[in-house]
Order: structure tokens, then C-alpha cells, then sequence
């Protein structure tokens, strides 16, 4: 096996540290671990001449060397002096060790380092599927279940995909338990046996929003109760309150501007589907523009709210109950 760099990037943090145990796995013996794994993280001092030293240096015994830098700016900000020492070090990789390179930021391709990587390393991104593409995740489903060795029904893997949204840990847990069950069942397993055994978090933040859009606060916090007891995190579930406000705001003004091309309306709004564009119109034909911004500058105030330490479940409860009041007063 040749030396290489690989570079891992995206917000998906599980997957991609599931990516980095099976790298480390086939490649690292672990009897020879302690001697042939570094895990270097970005506080230590002049981390990546470490990690550059490190792969530089043949594995002992048995098995590759893997030098992981963890959270790396690289990709991000690279100084002259650090720049000529990956152009020194990537190209001449010795045989059987392999320098990994995980951030959870998009490389800047202007950057000299970015595009070094991109001549040498082998590239991965691990992003959030959108809980809204609900094709692409039940994709992934059927990916995974397949990986688990598990045979799943169209309708259960679907159910599957709405119970998880885009969170890969569930899935990973949800698929564990179903694999456990399916040792005891050779047929492909059911919908109503996926709804048995799954947690159905069917709650998701994009039930949320539509509760918010409705004005129906009752609803609105049973849902987020739903999401605070499956442990979705608070700033996950502004984000994508966040996300679709936007989304439902610049269609409510391009709608209002006379633009009735659906797709001239996804590429303005960042739509990836221009078929979503007729049910969003229905969405917002109800609520003004006015009342649109309202909800963003009420959203990026709890954003910020929470990333200065305020009580994450009272606040939420506070804004979500603000929200639906904006949605539910003069309605067009």
C-alpha cells in the first residue's frame, strides 16, 4: 500500500468518525497502536509540523501508520512557512502510512493548500442530508441497512428515514436494534415492525415550523418538548427553523414580485427541487411579507440567545410562542 493524504470535511461529525475508525481500523494493527496511531488535536503546539514529522515516519511491527490532525484550519488559513512544508511532505508519503486530514469547514479552494490537497489527497465530505430531501434520506437508509446487513421493506425504510430525519447516530443505534431483531426473522422487515422498535421521532424541526406557520402554539410546544426529550440539540433545531423561515420568506417575494417561473423561484431561493416551489407557494399564501422578516429577526435573536448561555428551554419555549403569535395575527 502506497503513503497518501486523505482530507475529511462536513458538519456530519458521526459519519465522519465513523469514516475514521474504519480508516483506522484497516490500517493500523492494534497490537501496534500505541506506537503507529497519532491523534493530534489543534491546541498542540505547532500541531501540523507534528503531524507532517509523524507521517514522515516509517510504522513499526506490524500494519500502516495513520497520523490523524484533528479540526484542522488547513483548508482555511495556511501560512508561507507551513505551506512549504506540506509541499515538502504530501507528495513523498512513505509506503504504508497515511496522514488524515478532518475539518468540519468547506476547504477555500483559492487556497494553495486546498488545491495541494486536491492534487494529492483523496477527498470526503460528510454533510447533513437537509431534513427536507426526503429521497436522499431514505437513500441512506437503504445505503446503511444494506451495510448492516439488513433487509428492509420500501415503506419501513421510509418510515425509517422520517423517524431519523438526518440524525446519523440515531440511525446507526435504530439500525443496530433492528439488526439484533432481524437474527430472529428472515424476511425483510415490516413498517409496522420498524414502528414497533424505532424511537419515531417523527417530531422533527420541520413539524415544528409548520406549527409555527399555522399560529398553533399548543402544537408548537408539544413538538419541541417531542425534540428536547430526543435530545436534539437547541442550536440544530433554530438552524433549521432558521432555514426554512428564509426559504418561505424569499418565496412569499418573489411571489409578490409577480415571479411565477418555478424555477427562475428555486434558483433565486436556493431551492434544489423546483417541484417544492407550488407547495411552498401554498404555504405562504396566508402570511405578508412583514410577518415573514418578523419570524427571522425573532429566530436570529434566539439563535443568538442560546450561543450566549441562555436557558435553552425556557428561551425556546418563549420564542416559539412569539413566533406563532406573529404567524397568527392579521393574516392575509
Amino acid at each position: 500500500m502506497r503513503g497518501s493524504s486523505q482530507l475529511y470535511w462536513g458538519k456530519d461529525d458521526f459519519a465522519m468518525a465513523q469514516a475514521v475508525d474504519k480508516l483506522r481500523r484497516s490500517l493500523v494493527d492494534p497490537n501496534w497502536a500505541s506506537f503507529n496511531y497519532d491523534k493530534i488535536s489543534p491546541d498542540q503546539p505547532d500541531a501540523v509540523i507534528q503531524a507532517l514529522n509523524q507521517v514522515m515516519t516509517p510504522p513499526f511491527g506490524i500494519g500502516g501508520r495513520l497520523v490523524w490532525l484533528v479540526d484542522t484550519t488547513l483548508c482555511q488559513q495556511c501560512s508561507d512557512n507551513l505551506l512549504a512544508e506540506l509541499e515538502r511532505t504530501i507528495p513523498v508519503i512513505p509506503k504504508h502510512s497515511v496522514l488524515l486530514l478532518t475539518t468540519p469547514h468547506r476547504p477555500d479552494p483559492r487556497l494553495k493548500s486546498t488545491k495541494l490537497l486536491q492534487q494529492y489527497a483523496q477527498i470526503q465530505e460528510f454533510a447533513l442530508i437537509p431534513p427536507w430531501k426526503t429521497q436522499q434520506l431514505v437513500h441512506r437508509v437503504k445505503s446503511y441497512s444494506v451495510e448492516f446487513g439488513i433487509k428492509l421493506t420500501n415503506s419501513a425504510a421510509v418510515l425509517l428515514a422520517e423517524s431519523v430525519s438526518n440524525d446519523t447516530r440515531q440511525l446507526f443505534n435504530e439500525l443496530e436494534k433492528l439488526r439484533l431483531y432481524a437474527l430472529y426473522d428472515s424476511q425483510p422487515l415490516s413498517e409496522s415492525t420498524v414502528a414497533t422498535l424505532v424511537v419515531a421521532n417523527t417530531q422533527n424541526t420541520l413539524q415544528l415550523a409548520e406549527a409555527i406557520r399555522q399560529g398553533d402554539g399548543a402544537k408548537a410546544l408539544e413538538l419541541l418538548a417531542a425534540l428536547i426529550n430526543h435530545n436534539e440539540p437547541p442550536l440544530k433545531i433554530v438552524a433549521t427553523l432558521i432555514t426554512q423561515f428564509r426559504t418561505w420568506l424569499w418565496v412569499k417575494l418573489l411571489v409578490s414580485e409577480g415571479e411565477t417561473d418555478p424555477n427562475a423561484i428555486a434558483n433565486t431561493a436556493n431551492i434544489n427541487n423546483p417541484k417544492r416551489v407550488y407547495f411552498l407557494k401554498q404555504d405562504v399564501e396566508f402570511l405578508s411579507p412583514k410577518q415573514l422578516i418578523s419570524t427571522l429577526g425573532v429566530l436570529l435573536e434566539l439563535d443568538h440567545y442560546l450561543k450566549t448561555g441562555a436557558d435553552p428551554l425556557s428561551t425556546l419555549q418563549t420564542k416559539v410562542i412569539q413566533l406563532c403569535e406573529i404567524c397568527n395575527s392579521s393574516r392575509v
